[in-house]
């Protein structure tokens, strides 16, 4: 028996936890830091994003030295580490009891779950935290690879310490799966502990039981952090039984497969448990379970069903973790360190419907003696079984040796070296090596990461050590993968024992083994298998002459023998691997049994190596790899007598000739695979006609991963020329994984491959460019129109990086977008685009820096770098859109409240002049208190603001200063004026506008901002904000506890801002909780005998107006008989003024209950609108009903205080209320009876019924009603009172920018100006003189609501015209007459709705928002900023709830930067228009969703893109909704190479080749591709095209030429193209320079198989057989001329004659020791490569059947074209004249 072979381990350095020193290096710990600590270590696999990678990304060397990454848990407290770099800390609120990684939900990423007590915490890789309340009960979690298991004890039992186990992270287990106490305390040290107490975590985790119970233990799912947490289930006998009082106890899960497995004490038994997820749809165990569940809510459940147990083991299993057997089968191995065993159990696996389902069958568990195990990757680095890696098994065993096993072969043995390293560990330090005692002694393995584990000596030492190390050979690793992939078990575990024997070519035989010595080894194993087989080969036996030497020689016995070859040894260890001797057999049968063996064994590493050989030849990057793998299994082919394999390397390689030779002993003439013919065949006769023989098989087999890279090619090529898609494979056998997405060519369905297959364009790359061409050519095909619906990384394949950040933007929120931009662009782009990603898109809100040419200059003012709240309007999107004209500095001036205003006076003042200032300032203190409700409308939503900053707000100067004077300041004078009285609501005004400036979060409104700016004492400024904030909808962050709080402080300000800020968050929920708030501020809701509170009557109607917003839509019935009594309800205090400002209140919270719900609403709509009548008055009153008219209610016959008003209805009081009511009610219902009552008095005599004011309700209470009947016409409107109906325009097409209403409401506004002071000519028929009628009052309060109409109509458009008119309005002082504090408020509404939002928002026309315009227009404009008698102010920020960011704006996505582009939209038809199409210019305002159909960038510089919408009745997408089709408003685009943005070139440039046309010197090459092109790779080529080192070459043609690609691929905007160009040219000069010359170049003819599928693809072209619109995207011209250029060099000269027939004759090659026999040779299998001439064999054989059977003069031509269709007709005719010559014919 022969010894198991030595290997050393390297030693790392003496391990500790990096936790350990990043806690030393973060200070002294805080006193109540706990002593005991945990750690793991696991693979970066583990929370690597599952798409981030692609196998052929991974160099074969799996074994780089990457860091270990590491979870070190103290406490409350995480550190996670990446070798000696903190990655993150977790400080959480309560000590950890244990933590896992687990893929929860779709995510890719994994996610870090802690558990704690009664909360889960969970943490993703990007920092966001989400905690889950769970039951106190909950002990442990396991992850799954659909979600999270949460154990819970059961409640009857006291928790039982169970033990936490995991499997190492290399087979996607989570690696530690616990963070349970190691029951040994930690004294700031971890040497000298015991070997029996020291327990490490993570790649299994060795933990010593120390209490065992049968605690009953239930168990839930989570599969998402924000779903619920579901029951799990147990299967048994076809039905389903909750886990309820389950008397298991887990002990391991794995989250790449679903298993689990756990162990019973009571029974003393291990079982092995299947995870599934299915519908509800077996059998329940009980009908209280059916009960328990009920149908539809849960449709998904999870079950454990047993597929195994194991009885007579007294404890639970120290350690479980996954392996793999030597068949490549996963095995489930159980460490009972009792019995000092490792218990292997052979897991079954079959695919059923896509789904993997796992099974044990009896009798396929063995067990190994060990003491310790972990599992490690080192045989099969590269290697898959199924979803887990090829893994070995490191045990440790009972004498004290590691021993390596794979599967039940025990390869070798690891020992330490003889010295160890003194200095702690670090993960890529070298330390200097001292000796150590040689008594010690290893007595545990734990801590394994890919080749790297932890190995404690009993001197309590704990080293780092590795298996092997870096670099490591790439050749050899895929070579050895192919073999563990293809060969068969018996087989591969020979070559195994072969490969880690003994020896001087042992394999791997130190750690520190070089690339080349690892391939040397490799080779000197292959060549020894072949003299193995040399000395044991045999003649052919006779023809049997018995049955038992039939039997003996027959294919059944063949197998048996191969089959049963390693089984006849009684251990695999004591196999005798050495050469076998002939003379050492006993019988013939042995012989044959040993060369039948080995002969096969060669045989099959032939085909496996010969899978790795032609995969090799589609990478660029490795031909010296495929150079020496070549000449392998050149000798191998050449040893077993393969001519066609000798023939097929020499081809390739024809310097192999002379090493190697040729096969003189054929055994076998067969042909083998060639990826190259398969892939020219496919395109030229499509993939049904190519021969699946050219394939090697090991690609069309699942799962192998070393020819992955070969399989996704050949997929591509089978999909590009036809292949259909059966289930998880195509026709021609190859598996395939194809994205999801929509196609209707062969050419979408290929990139819808390369996206599934996570081929991009940095694999395309790397491919022969002649390979590349057919897969550019479906890339460049699908670019101009790819379908809807694809994955964004299938758009960054295409090169529309515009799409995919679309398609990103709607499937991702804004945190996750960047990440996803990585991945998608990482992944997708080629390593020379890398720069340009991620794109960074400046927000339109959040660019608050500005631009440096934009500051704020007010002409009239000292410091320009006041805070004034509009600072941050300029931005590279308001610039783009205003960038021509100073609009927005002008509006920032008109509406700035911040500085002191300038005051005319003159140069020597008198004291009257000092009178004269003071009333100049007072008049401009009203202009300055209303400008807050403008600023508010045009700042609104236009900043982020950090939750860590204080809430700013402008201050408001009532101040002037005197330009005449050195800008001297004056201030109003206290003693005349009350200034502190008139800035308390201009202050809350204030408040509220910089409170609007808040664009939507991302996240939410932090409750601890907003307690941040909560001052000490309650002020209007707090007030203000909290109604911003809430009209915003962010004071959901508050509870009921914190509302108390603000009402407690009985600040009326702060109760009115907080109520209305409440209403308008839970608008139309009818929230309870808030209801109560508000209806407490309501003393009609008392009882009679309640005692009445003293509220203020604003206060109260605050109250009102927010119950009305608060229920609006619902018809409440009891709230709304409530508010129909608050109508007419009689003042209960003094403060009688106010009271019709309360009788509107409830008129508009009324209206808004029964929002456009008409008479539909209750059965008692008609009493209600019968009351409602009788409070308007009038005619139509007097003829309601007499007891109506004479009776009131209890409640409305309360004191009347001051107002002796009797019983009769005060109709001046109630009649705009209840008139404002019924338009709301009745909003677009178009009731007949309803508008017939509120006619318009059109007689003397009737205008004595109807105060006119009231006229104007009328009219717009009429036409809201009549809602269809609203049209932009002088005709409809003059038979209306005109203001009246103006606003009833500007509610009807409020946002529409609609032209005709624009200019009706601007030529009434110039109309009424013109009526008070004459300032131009106005044309039409209106009449004139009006002013000697009306008082000039009554025209200013009508010109202004008309001016505010207008600018509802043209809301955010920032209308030039309409601006000129207000900026002349308010430009009037009191000079001008009648320009009080109401119309300058009317006049900064009006500005500030006309920038809405600057420019980026408008407003709506849906009843909501039109209720919430008519609020804020309400026409009876204030007298000064404390006036709120008629109409409370602060209403009059409701238009915020009827805005919508309708805004959009183009961007590049090359340069991240906001452009112009030409937009078509297009709105469907409605009762006023058919459908129609129309243009605007990004960045504009877009219809509403009602209407839009369609959105379509146009015009000739950027890629088209269509937007397809279905016309909704809804409101606009919100921020951050995924269904948006816009990004918030942004819509990437990419401009076409050969084309200048809009912005740089308004008129449009000729193109790139005309412009380089302009004469010699007037634009360098690089200048003018930089123009035109942001592709690097063309800019830095440029520049290299006008180095003049580049200039001083002497060959000019290929200068010339470089200038011509450069041009055609910067016009046809395919920079990819220009490496392939260069490619296909530069092999081109090398093969005529070495033909020419005697420098030899090219030593093989890969060139020359690469220019075949140029010009192959170039034919399909022409043939049809792939279509393109536009021709192939290289230019047939170019490939026509390569395919001459090559014939011309191959035309037959004397020596490649003469060589030829050599060939033909005797298979023979040129001697490459003559005189140019090498470069004879290359020119020679250039000639048979190109012309596909068949092997010399195949020709005799051919020749030899045909000529006996042909006359003297028939010509071999017809017969071999038949005989050898791939040939070329110019090879045929050689042969032809050959045979043909020498048969003397």
């Amino acid at each position: 028996m022969f010894s198991t072979a030595v290997r050393h381990l390297t030693v790392l350095g003496e391990f500790k936890p990096f936790g350990l020193i990043a806690e030393a290096l973060d200070g002294k710990p805080a006193d109540d830091v706990p002593d005991k600590y945990d750690y793991f270590l696991f693979d970066p696999d583990t929370v690597r994003d599952r798409d981030e990678t692609d196998d052929h990304d991974v160099l074969s060397s799996a074994f780089s030295d990457r860091c270990d990454h590491e979870l070190f848990i103290r406490g409350n407290r995480i550190i996670w580490s990446t070798g000696p770099r903190v990655c993150k800390r977790f400080t959480l609120p309560s000590p950890v009891i244990k933590t896992c990684w687990c893929r929860l939900g779709d995510m890719t990423k994994a996610s870090l779950c802690v558990l704690q007590t009664a909360c889960l915490t969970i943490c993703n890789t990007s920092g966001e935290v989400v905690s889950i309340p769970v039951s106190e009960a909950i002990t442990s979690i396991w992850p799954l690879p659909f979600g999270l298991l949460l154990q819970q004890a059961a409640q009857s039992s006291s928790t039982a310490y169970v033990p936490s186990l995991s499997s190492s992270p290399l087979f996607g287990e989570s690696p530690s799966m616990s963070s349970v106490r190691r029951g040994v305390l930690h004294n700031g040290r971890e040497a000298g502990v015991s070997p029996q107490h020291n327990f490490s975590f993570a790649s299994g985790i060795d933990i010593a039981v120390k209490e065992e119970t049968s605690s009953m233990s239930s168990y839930l799912i989570l599969q998402d952090p924000l779903e619920e947490l579901q029951l799990a289930y147990i299967e048994e006998r076809g039905k389903l039984n909750i886990m309820k009082e389950f008397d298991e106890n887990t002990i391991w899960t794995s989250d790449r497969v679903p298993l689990m497995a756990s162990y019973n004490t009571g029974k003393m038994q291990h079982s092995v448990w299947v995870a599934e997820t299915n519908n509800l749809n077996l059998d329940l165990a009980s009908a209280k379970l059916v009960d328990a569940v009920p149908n539809g809510i849960i449709a998904k459940h999870c079950s454990f069903r047993r597929i195994w147990q194991g009885k007579g083991a007294k404890t639970a299993a120290s350690k479980v973790f996954l392996a793999t057997d030597d068949d490549a089968a996963p095995i489930i191995c159980f460490l009972h360190q009792e019995q000092k065993k490792l218990l292997s159990v052979r897991l079954q696996s079959v695919e059923i419907n896509n789904e993997l389902l796992f099974d044990i069958k009896p009798d396929m568990s063995w067990s190994i003696p060990a003491v310790a195990a972990v599992p490690v990757i080192v045989t099969c680095p590269r290697a898959t079984v199924g979803l887990l890696p090829y893994s070995d098994m490191l045990i440790l065993a009972p004498e004290n040796a590691i021993l390596l096993y794979s599967g039940k072969q025990c390869l070798c043995r690891y020992m330490l070296p003889s010295s160890l390293s003194k200095g702690r560990f670090s993960h890529s330090m070298e330390f200097p090596e001292t000796s150590v005692s040689q008594g010690m002694k290893i007595v545990g393995l734990a801590d394994a990461v890919e080749g790297r584990i932890n190995v404690t000596v009993n001197n309590g030492q704990i080293y780092r050590c590795v298996l092997r190390r870096s670099p490591t050979s790439s050749l050899a690793n895929d070579c050895i993968t192919a073999m563990a992939e293809g060969l068969s078990s018996s087989f591969y575990s020979h070559f195994l024992s072969l490969l880690w024997k003994d020896g001087d070519s042992a394999y791997l035989s130190e750690a520190d083994s070089n690339v080349h010595s690892e391939w040397d080894s490799f080779r000197s194993i292959i060549m020894e298998m072949c003299r193995s087989t040399a000395t044991s080969k045999m003649v052919s036996n006779p023809v049997p002459q018995s049955s038992w030497d039939f039997l003996i020689s027959s294919k059944f016995h063949d197998n048996f023998c191969k089959n049963n070859f390693i089984a006849q040894n009684s251990s695999v260890m004591s196999l005798d691997v050495r050469r076998p001797d002939a003379s050492r057999l006993s019988t013939n049968s042995n012989q044959r049994i040993e060369k039948t063996f080995y002969s096969e064994l060669l045989m099959e590493s032939l085909h496996c190596l010969h899978a790795v050989y032609e995969s090799l030849k589609l990478n660029n990057l490795r031909k010296r790899d495929l150079e020496l793998l070549g000449s392998l299994l050149c000798y191998i082919a050449k040893f077993l007598g393969e001519e066609g394999y000798v023939d097929h390397y020499i081809r390739d390689f024809p310097g192999l000739s002379r090493s190697v030779g040729i096969c003189e002993i054929s055994f076998s003439k067969k042909s083998p695979p060639s990826l190259f013919r398969w892939l020219e065949n496919c395109l030229l006769y499509g993939h049904d006609s190519a021969n699946t023989n050219d394939l090697p098989p090991l690609i069309c087999e699942e799962g192998k991963s070393v020819v992955n890279w070969t399989r996704k090619i050949a997929l591509f090529y089978s999909l590009l020329t036809g292949a259909k898609q059966i289930g998880k494979k195509l026709s021609s056998g190859i598996y395939c994984n194809i994205a999801t997405g929509s196609y209707c060519t062969n050419e979408e369905l290929t990139v819808l491959a390369m996206v599934g297959e996570k081929f991009g364009l940095k694999q395309l790359d790397s491919l022969p460019s002649g390979m590349s061409l057919p897969l550019r050519h479906a890339l460049a095909k699908c670019r101009e129109s790819p379908p809807t619906g694809w994955p964004a990384a299938a758009y960054v394949l295409l090169g529309r990086e515009d799409l995919a950040l679309s398609c990103l933007a709607q499937t991702c929120n804004s945190k996750d977008l960047e990440t996803e931009t990585n991945v998608n662009f990482i992944s997708m782009s080629a390593p020379y685009m890398l720069h340009l990603h991620p794109v960074t898109i400046p927000s339109a809100v959040s660019d608050t820096n500005g631009l440096d040419n934009t500051k704020f200059e007010d002409t009239d003012s000292i410091d320009g770098s006041t805070t004034d709240g509009m600072e941050h309007i300029f931005n590279s999107s308001t610039q783009l859109r205003y960038g021509r004209d100073l609009r927005l500095n002008e509006v920032r001036r008109l509406l700035c409240s911040a500085r002191p205003v300038a005051i005319q006076t003159s140069v020597n003042p008198s004291a009257s002049d000092q009178d004269l200032q003071q009333a100049q300032l007072w008049h401009l203190a009203q202009r300055t208190t209303a400008l807050p409700l403008g600023r508010g409308a045009f700042t609104l939503a236009t900043i982020y603001t950090l939750l860590t900053e204080a809430f700013v707000v402008p201050k408001i100067v009532l101040a002037g200063r005197l330009p005449a004077q050195q800008n001297a300041t004056v201030n109003l004078d206290p003693n005349v004026r009350n200034v502190e009285e008139i800035k308390t609501w201009p202050e809350f005004h204030n408040a509220v506008a910089a409170g609007l400036r808040l664009a939507p979060l991302q996240g939410k409104m932090s409750k601890t901002w907003i307690k941040y700016n909560k001052p000490e004492e309650p002020n209007a400024i707090h007030a203000g904000l909290l109604f911003a904030l809430g009209l915003h909808g962010y004071l959901r962050v508050l509870n009921i506890t914190d509302i108390f709080q603000y009402f407690r402080q009985e600040h009326d300000i702060t109760s009115l801002g907080l109520m209305l800020g409440l209403a308008a968050t839970y608008r139309g929920t009818m929230q309870p909780e808030i209801s109560k708030c508000l209806f407490v501020h309501i003393p009609a809701r008392y009882p009679s005998s309640f005692p009445e509170l003293e509220l203020p009557t604003l206060l109260q109607s605050a109250a009102l107006m927010s119950v009305g917003l608060l229920y609006e839509g619902s018809a409440h019935a009891q709230t709304m008989q409530i508010l129909l009594g608050e109508i007419g309800r009689r003042t209960a205090g003094d403060n009688v003024l106010e009271r019709e400002g309360y009788a509107v209140s409830a008129g508009f919270s009324l209206g808004l209950l029964a929002l456009g719900r008409g008479e539909d609403a209750l059965g008692f709509m008609e009493t209600l609108v019968d009351k409602l009548f009788h409070y308007i008055g009038g005619k139509e009153g007097r003829k309601q009903d007499r007891s109506i008219s004479s009776t009131l209610s209890v409640d409305d016959n309360r004191a009347a205080a001051q107002m002796m008003e009797g019983t009769v209805v005060n109709v001046d009081v109630t009649a705009p209320g209840a008139t404002i009511a019924l338009a709301l009610m009745f909003l677009r219902t178009e009731s007949q009876a309803i508008v017939s009552k509120l006619s318009i008095p059109r007689t003397q005599f009737e205008l004595q019924y109807v105060r006119p004011d009231f006229i104007m309700l009328r009219v717009i209470a009429r036409n809201l009603i009549m809602w269809s009947r609203i049209h932009p016409s002088q005709d409809w409107a003059y038979v209306n009172i005109v203001a009246g109906a103006c606003i009833s325009l500007g509610l009807r097409f409020a946002g529409t920018k609609d032209g005709h209403a624009q200019e009706l409401l601007y030529n009434y506004a110039v109309y009424f100006l013109n009526e008070i002071k004459p300032v131009s000519a106005i044309s039409g028929n209106l009449p004139k003189g009006l002013s000697r009628y009306v008082d000039r009052g009554t025209l200013e309060i009508c010109l202004h609501l008309i001016v505010l109409s207008l600018c509802v109509v043209m809301a955010g458009s920032g209308h030039l015209q309409t601006f000129k008119l207000l900026r002349f309005l308010r430009s009037r002082n009191s000079a001008d007459g009648q320009v009080n504090y109401g119309v300058q408020m009317a006049v900064s509404l009006a500005i500030g709705f006309l920038f809405l939002g600057g420019g980026m928002q408008t407003f709506s026309t849906s009843n909501s928002s039109v209720a919430a315009l008519l609020i804020t227009l309400y026409p009876r404009l204030p007298t000064g900023p404390n006036d709120n008698r008629c109409h409370f102010q602060a209403f009059r920020h409701f238009y915020v709830l009827a805005t919508e960011a309708r805004w959009i704006q183009t961007v590049d996505v090359d340069t991240g930067l906001p452009v112009y582009a030409p937009l078509e939209v297009t709105v469907r038809e409605t009762e006023h228009y058919a459908e129609t199409s129309f243009c605007e210019v990004t960045p504009c305002l877009l219809p509403e969703r009602a209407i839009l159909k369609t959105l379509r960038i146009c015009g000739p510089r950027y890629w088209p893109q269509v937007i397809d919408l279905v016309p909704e009745d809804k409101p606009w997408w919100t921020s951050g909704d995924k269904s948006s089709p816009f990004n918030s408003g942004v819509l990437y685009i990419k401009r076409k190479v050969g084309a200048c943005s809009y912005i740089d070139d308004p008129v449009g440039w000729p193109s790139p080749s005309s412009s380089g046309q302009n004469g010699p010197g007037s634009v360098t090459v690089d200048q003018l591709v930089g123009t035109f092109s942001s592709d690097p790779s063309l800019i830095a080529f440029a520049q290299l095209c006008c180095d003049p080192s580049w200039k001083s070459r002497s060959d000019i043609d290929f200068q010339e030429f470089c200038l011509q690609v450069l041009f055609e691929c910067v016009s046809k905007d395919r920079p990819a193209l220009l490496q392939v160009y260069l490619s296909l040219y530069t092999t081109m000069g090398s093969m005529a320079g070495q033909v020419t010359s005697d420098t030899v170049v090219l030593c093989d003819s890969l060139s020359v198989s690469n220019l075949k599928l140029a010009v192959v693809y170039n034919e399909a072209l022409l043939s049809g057989r792939l279509t393109s619109s536009r021709g192939g995207i290289v230019q047939s011209n170019f490939i026509a001329c390569l395919r001459k250029q090559v014939e011309a060099l191959l035309d037959c000269s004397q020596d490649l004659k003469d060589d030829f027939c050599n060939y033909m004759y005797s298979g023979k090659w040129p001697n490459v020791e003559e005189s140019q026999g090498n470069k004879r040779s290359i020119l020679l299998s250039w000639y048979l490569q190109w012309f596909c001439v068949p092997s010399p064999s195949a020709v005799k054989t051919a020749v030899d059947k045909v000529m006996p059977k042909l006359k003297s003069s028939s010509s071999l031509v017809p017969f071999l074209r038949l005989l050898f269709p791939k040939a070329h007709v110019n090879a045929i005719t050689e042969i032809d004249k050959l045979f043909s010559s020498t048969d003397g014919r």
